[in-house]
């Protein structure tokens, strides 16, 4: 079967803008043509969350039946550090978690993309720890339809989970069922260590995923390219081509088997809405 034909029902998109209204999040994705989409459900650099009222719910449903977008995913906010020395933002970051779990719920998006945190400070494994046990409390609390999606992070100092082994020591303690797999970021992989541009460390790199992680587990991959070298240890996505991971490692990376069925969300640079369609473009052609 062509290649073409395995994947022509990838779900693919992009990080859509709320400002205006959830709703019109959805209406952007269709103007893209897109069929998954990712945004935040409140402003993500503040701690306080807007109520969602009851009739923005249901328009945003509504596109959503429309126009078939699936999965929905709920980036979580910048603030949550769930390994945090202090208290203060420990707790807060629970109570906030919680809000962002609600919010996925009250919307029926499928999954809230989470980074765990750092902590500059102290053992790496101490931190893992924390944010483990910070998960469990979160459980206790209640019960969601929406799960948690784990991202690796690109290994800057206190990044505790910027590798696969990392992500799964999280994975291996979620006793609740709270976590629904991981996403993977390419550009955050590629600053970690993982040279995605080289064939070789590509194929090792799928391997350590069904190793460590299991490939059923991959629930989204965030399609960047990246701006600085591999194993920078720095976070900064590029246009699709346009970066050290390059445009063929890039397209070899979309067509491996293990990434047939996974959605794809592209959280590449944006000045205006030309730049989302010009690397969706560029990725659509992968799939040709």
């Amino acid at each position: 079967m062509p290649f073409s034909e395995k994947c022509q029902n990838i779900r693919l998109g992009v990080h859509t803008s709320i400002a205006g209204g959830l709703h019109l999040s959805i209406q952007r994705a269709k103007e893209l043509s897109c069929s998954t989409i990712q945004i935040f459900s409140h402003n993500p650099r503040q701690w306080n969350t807007n109520v969602i009222e009851g009739e923005d719910i249901s328009r945003f449903k509504k596109l959503r039946a429309e126009n078939d977008i699936n999965p929905v995913y709920i980036h979580g906010s910048y603030l949550i550090n769930l390994c945090s020395k202090k208290e203060e933002i420990y707790s807060k970051t629970i109570d906030l978690l919680e809000k962002e779990m609600d919010m996925a719920d009250a919307l029926s998006a499928d999954y809230v993309v989470l980074h765990t945190g750092s902590s500059s400070e102290g053992n790496e494994n101490e931190a893992r720890k924390k944010a483990i046990d910070g998960l469990r409390l979160l459980s206790k609390r209640k019960r969601w339809d929406a799960k948690i999606l784990l991202e690796n992070t690109a290994g800057r100092k206190g990044d505790i989970s910027s590798r696969l082994e990392d992500l799964a020591q999280i994975l291996e303690q979620d006793n609740e069922g709270i976590i629904g797999g991981i996403c993977i970021d390419t550009s955050h992989a590629y600053a970690a260590g993982y040279n995605l541009a080289d064939d070789n460390c590509l194929t090792d790199f799928v391997r350590r995923i069904e190793t460590y992680i299991g490939l059923s587990r991959l629930k989204l991959i965030h399609l960047n390219d990246s701006k600085k070298p591999c194993n920078s240890k720095v976070d900064r996505h590029e246009h699709i081509g346009r970066g050290y991971i390059g445009m063929n490692a890039m397209r070899s990376f979309l067509r491996h088997p293990a990434f047939y069925s996974v959605p794809v969300i592209l959280e590449t640079p944006k000045k205006n809405e030309k730049d989302d369609m010009m690397n969706l473009k560029i990725v659509r052609a992968f799939y040709k």
